[in-house]
């Protein structure tokens, strides 16, 4: 009996011991379980937090309600993308050569930049023409060919194969009808009061927001291996492509839109009716054809300076500076004026858009005629300057077309009206970058024909600007939406 009731007490003891150690053990295990879900939050925090400013600054001032915040976030994604992309190809173009070499590259990249072109406008245009129902999904596939078209690239960057280059092109069409078919959408998401540059201002912004948050990110990317920004732009791309189904239906929708007739003129005179006349980008007033001319004087300008700056910098570079410090500088000018060009866009108070191109044409005029005149004595001054007005200049300039051709163009050709005024400008500024490498590298000579390229533009352009802007007393008829 005694052993018994010993043996009953020592199993009792060991049993409260076990039971002990398990609540302890069971204590530390919640007491992990609760740290993790601390340390999660305490980490999520941030994010959360900052997801929740950039909604309520993308959907701020009606943009939420309208659906225009989506369309910022959307083009948000497609620049991080783009600019994944424009990161695993950097060092394809003309970097490490000499300069002989590298003029034969680029004239080689500045005639496979015009090959998208050669398609968006006689055949993309017109065909998203056609798809008032499809403008979501057109944007979506445009999304997801970039995608895959990232992932055939990641696979040939490395090796440099030749599967790399129609992959290239094919990214530089799908990035074109997105952006096409994007500008043709804003009208139907702008909120109340809201004018058609600020709107155009607030997505562009948005695109040069992500393009500084994806460069870092897709260097990082780049030191793992050439391929592997690729495979973020195939992330980013897919993202995109959802994200493109979650714009407003209205989007999409017919309701008030006007139908092109698709009797000929020779039916029509059968029927006694006049033959109506197509609209396009020389028949829908004078603002859109005056804007567009200086548009491409701008854009000429940009051209020039980008290529013949890149060269002459790398032969005489800016004083007390390496080459590369002294590009790095007119780079830097540049993009800075692009962004602040596009933050005035967006914080810009409602004004005529023909008023604001004629003023940037003549800002630009000025700045390359004083950098012709002093660019002997303050070189990196007047280059400074000159790169930075540009980027602004053409930056608001552009801005203000879309919203031309936005406010005038009829809807139902309104796509087409997008991708030729695309393709004139990529024409455009190919020309000046033509002109750029083949001039003398001669800072003086260089800046005189920049000034004298903005000087044709004012000649075409800046009269009928001023005269349209007095005649234009109200922003045009909003456009009909669901």
């Amino acid at each position: 009996m005694t052993n018994v009731a010993a043996a009953r007490v020592s199993k009792a003891r060991r049993t409260s011991r076990v039971s002990r150690a398990s609540s302890r053990g069971g204590d530390e295990g919640n007491r992990a379980r609760r740290a993790g879900r601390a340390a999660g939050r305490a980490l999520g925090r941030p994010v959360a937090a900052t997801a929740r400013r950039i909604r309520r600054v993308t959907h701020a001032h009606g943009a939420g309600e309208s659906g225009l915040g989506k369309l910022i976030e959307l083009h948000a994604v497609n620049a991080a993308g783009d600019m994944m992309i424009t990161v695993a190809l950097a060092s394809t173009v003309f970097f490490s050569v000499p300069t002989d070499q590298a003029r034969g590259r680029v004239a080689l990249y500045l005639a496979i930049t015009m090959a998208p072109f050669a398609l968006l406008a006689p055949v993309i245009g017109p065909l998203l023409d056609r798809l008032p129902h499809g403008r979501r999904a057109a944007m979506a596939g445009a999304m997801l060919a970039r995608a895959l078209l990232a992932l055939t690239m990641a696979g040939a960057v490395a090796s440099g194969a030749m599967e790399l280059y129609p992959a290239a092109l094919g990214v530089l069409v799908a990035s074109k009808a997105y952006g096409v078919v994007r500008s043709a959408v804003v009208p139907r998401l702008l909120p109340p009061r809201f004018a058609l540059v600020k709107a155009n201002s607030r997505v562009t912004l948005s695109g040069l927001l992500a393009t500084g948050l994806a460069a870092p990110l897709g260097a990082g990317l780049h030191l793992i291996g050439s391929g592997w920004p690729l495979y973020g732009a195939f992330a980013i791309f897919i993202t995109g492509t959802f994200l493109s189904f979650s714009l407003p239906p209205k989007v999409d929708s017919a309701k008030g839109e006007a139908r092109a007739r698709l009797a000929s003129k020779r039916d029509e005179e059968k029927d006694g009716r006049a033959p109506a006349r197509r609209p396009g980008l020389r028949t829908v007033g004078p603002s859109v054809l005056h804007g567009l001319q200086a548009n491409a004087a701008l854009r000429s300008l940009s051209g020039l300076l980008t290529f013949f700056l890149a060269f002459m910098l790398r032969e005489h570079p800016l004083d007390g500076l390496r080459p590369e410090a002294s590009l790095g500088l007119a780079v830097l000018a540049a993009g800075t004026g692009n962004a602040l060009g596009t933050a005035i866009g967006a914080w810009l108070r409602a004004r005529g858009p023909e008023t604001i191109i004629a003023t940037m044409l003549g800002l630009a005029l000025g700045a390359t005629t004083t950098a012709a005149i002093f660019y002997e004595g303050v070189a990196i001054v007047v280059v400074t300057a000159a790169a930075a007005t540009a980027g602004l200049c053409q930056a608001l300039s552009k801005l203000s077309l879309d919203a031309l051709i936005q406010r005038d163009v009829p809807e139902h050709v309104r796509t087409s009206a997008f991708a030729r005024s695309e393709t004139v400008l990529q024409l455009c500024w190919v020309l000046g970058g033509a002109i750029g490498i083949t001039l003398p590298l001669n800072g003086t000579v260089g800046m005189s024909v920049a000034a004298a390229l903005v000087t044709t533009g004012a000649t075409l352009a800046l009269r009928g600007l001023l005269t349209a802007a007095r005649h234009t007393h109200h922003p045009g008829p909003r456009p009909r939406v669901a």
